[in-house]
């Protein structure tokens, strides 16, 4: 039996957002420098899909509730019905400080900040194994949106009159509260590093269609998001006490190296760095510069070289704790590690050829782009130990980064019901972050040279952990 509604009201809002870390929203393509192209809209430019902030918002508020108003799709057409909430693409914000939005003629040629969208920085990764090599397969790259772009887009919801007053006001709320959430990530990777959002504003209205000054603004509303929307500013925020929150503030002791995987004209491999998009006070954005005034690349700490670390490290303290050490005299207390160990598969996820025992992650790291350091070259050669001279074709160089005197900060979020499956992990995971503030598990490339020893301090938002060590400064 069909039914028919009265929607009376429109709950509207503008949202503007930006890339607190590099964002990966794949095209589900790829060509011939990378395996996997960012979607790009008919401009050239990155845009975000609505489906993408649907998706991960649809996934936030939690299916049940979800499927009041986002719809829900029955296998008795009887009970489907149709979403009573709309999303917008997200738009990018241009040079101008305007948001791009229609067909646009666009200089990727002679203008310096577009010419950076012509081809977006590409991310190299690679598994690594408990013995710190390569797994075999486990390369490949992706292509990613520059942390600091910012995008707008707008969500509208249909509504019924209750009692003067929208009967999904709730529900939009609720909406407009989780684009505040710090756990809300979107796009691939959210668990390497990808994906976090920083909201900017979120500008909203409610407009009552019986009235006629109402009706009249939301008919003469234009869909085009550079056009002026007015409303009134939404700043609630919403906090979560599902995850644990730890704030790591990485010291650098001198020199360290994550690689790039490439080398350049001077060296054999060279460190990863990445541009940056910052806002000047007209809120206009440009690609951070150096002293002298010129686009350069920022320090770039990956968020995959943290996780694994961090993962290879808890899963050595989960196997202390439990009294597990290779002595070949118990089999039941052989060592676990990788997908084997417990403590990886509940906190950092694992992978399997069966879809239906995947599970991803329930710790978020995030990457850390900041600051434009200088490099060191520094070179290397392997001594022959019978005549002390070098071995043939074994001298490399390599250009590292210094940083003593830098702090990098970061933020690390872990699920709480993880902890609740055993106290054992909270332990591990805590005495981890211990030895990296200790300069006992060093990060990035090179570590056994000396490279990548850090102090700092790693702090629980609740009170119950703090680590610290401070560094000498030179």
């Amino acid at each position: 039996m069909n039914t028919k509604t009265t929607y009376t009201h429109r709950l509207l809002a503008r949202v503007t957002i930006e890339a607190g870390t590099p964002l990966a929203v794949g095209s589900g393509e790829k060509d011939i420098t990378t395996d996997a192209l960012v979607i790009k809209d008919f401009n050239g430019l990155p845009y975000i899909p609505g489906t993408a902030i649907a998706g991960v918002l649809r996934h936030a508020i939690g299916e049940k509730t979800a499927k009041e108003f986002f719809g829900k799709h029955e296998q008795s057409s009887k009970d489907s019905r149709g979403s009573e909430i709309i999303f917008s693409e997200a738009k990018m914000i241009g040079s101008d400080g305007k948001v791009i939005d229609g067909l646009q003629s666009i200089d990727f040629e002679n203008d310096q900040f577009y010419a950076k969208f012509k081809e977006l920085p590409i991310r190299q990764h690679a598994k690594i194994t408990e013995k710190g090599i390569t797994a075999k397969g486990g390369k490949f790259d992706e292509q990613v949106v520059y942390q600091g772009t910012r995008f707008v887009f707008e969500i509208e919801m249909v509504s019924e009159d209750k009692d003067n007053s929208p009967k999904k006001l709730d529900d939009f709320i609720s909406v407009l509260c989780e684009l505040n959430s710090q756990t809300l990530r979107i796009g691939s990777g959210t668990r390497c590093g990808f994906g976090k959002i920083k909201v900017i504003n979120i500008v909203w209205r409610k407009f009552d269609l019986s009235n006629p000054n109402d009706l009249k603004d939301y008919i003469n509303k234009s869909s085009d998001l550079s056009q002026p929307f007015d409303g009134e500013y939404f700043d609630d925020k919403t906090s979560s006490d599902k995850w644990t929150t730890y704030k790591l503030v990485l010291q650098p002791e001198d020199f360290f190296l994550f690689g790039s995987g490439f080398g350049d004209d001077e060296v054999d491999m060279t460190p990863v760095k990445e541009e940056v998009i910052e806002w000047d006070k007209k809120d206009k954005p440009v690609f951070a510069k150096n002293d002298n005034g010129e686009i350069a690349k920022c320090v770039l700490i990956p968020a995959t070289s943290l996780k694994g670390a961090v993962a290879h490290r808890t899963a050595y303290h989960y196997n202390r704790l439990k009294q597990r050490f290779v002595d070949g005299n118990n089999p039941d207390k052989t060592p676990k590690v990788g997908n084997d160990s417990e403590v990886v598969r509940a906190l950092f996820g694992y992978e399997s050829q069966d879809e239906r025992v995947q599970k991803r992650g329930r710790v978020i790291f995030n990457d850390v782009i900041q600051d434009i350091l200088p490099d060191k070259i520094m070179n290397h050669v392997s001594i022959d130990r019978f005549t002390g001279g070098a071995i043939d074709s074994a001298l490399f160089d390599e250009k590292l980064t210094f940083g003593n005197g830098k702090s990098f900060k970061t933020e690390i979020l872990v699920e709480k019901a993880a902890f609740d499956e055993d106290t054992s992990f909270k332990e591990a995971f805590e005495a981890a972050l211990k030895d990296i503030i200790d300069g006992l598990l060093p990060l990035g490339g090179g570590v056994n040279r000396g490279n990548g020893c850090f102090g700092g301090c790693v702090v629980d938002v609740n009170g119950t952990f703090n680590h610290k060590r401070e560094v000498e400064k030179w």
